[in-house]
């Protein structure tokens, strides 16, 4: 029984292996050559495993290359729910929301090949990215739009409300998508286990102070408007 048992771990950590495998390979060539000129073949050779695999573990390119894409991407439910609350100070919101944007960069190569594959995508479009804004950057915007109208005092986010909330999310992508550009003229700012971290507390102090300033423009604004 116990050798049945074993062997039935080891079944699946192989099978784990080699999903892993191919889904970084599939990474790396997407990422190198786009979507329409990586084969799958190439794939499953430079994975060391049978060309058949990705039907298997992934069906097929399309799911593939999908898998590829969101590999460093929880659901976005899950993202959400890391700073939508409503009993979250707008501090506690903020740290939430600037955690589930950096959280990626911990992936190490992960994080690098799907930067590089999110830019090869915007150059030769598949359909993917414009998915990935209707179901997954556009709920996690409306979420931080309604957490600072919340903080600000409105019924609703207006178009105020959300060049805000561009504006924050701003600070991290800049970070995602550019970090090789910190690296070379800052290196330090990166270096070291607690970078991240580091990171992400200043990200909260400055949104802090942005969300502070459009209160003050919206007061101005009131006061204004009824004088």
């Amino acid at each position: 029984m116990m050798n049945e048992k074993n062997k039935t771990k080891k079944s699946r950590s192989d099978g784990e292996q080699s999903r892993e495998r191919l889904l970084l390979a599939a990474m790396r060539l997407f990422a190198a050559q786009g979507y329409a000129r990586a084969s799958t073949r190439e794939i499953a050779l430079a994975a060391g495993v049978n060309v058949a695999s990705i039907s298997y573990y992934f069906g097929d390119k399309a799911s593939l290359y999908k898998a590829a894409f969101t590999a460093i991407s929880p659901a976005p439910a899950d993202n959400i729910a890391q700073y939508e609350q409503p009993h979250f100070t707008l501090r506690q919101s903020l740290d939430g929301f600037f955690r589930q944007m950096l959280a990626p960069l911990q992936e190490g190569e992960k994080a690098e090949l799907c930067m590089r594959l999110w830019f090869r995508e915007m150059l030769e479009p598949t359909g993917i990215w414009a998915n990935e804004i209707d179901n997954g950057i556009r709920p996690e915007h409306e979420a931080l739009s309604r957490v600072l109208a919340q903080h600000l005092g409105q019924p609703a986010p207006d178009d105020e409300t959300h060049r805000l909330a561009f504006s924050i999310a701003s600070m991290a992508l800049l970070l995602m998508m550019a970090g090789d550009v910190v690296a070379t003229i800052k290196p330090q700012l990166l270096a070291g286990p607690d970078a991240i971290a580091v990171w992400n507390e200043r990200m909260c102090d400055y949104a802090m102070a942005m969300v502070a300033a459009e209160k003050i423009r919206i007061q101005a604004s009131t006061q204004e408007n009824t004088a």
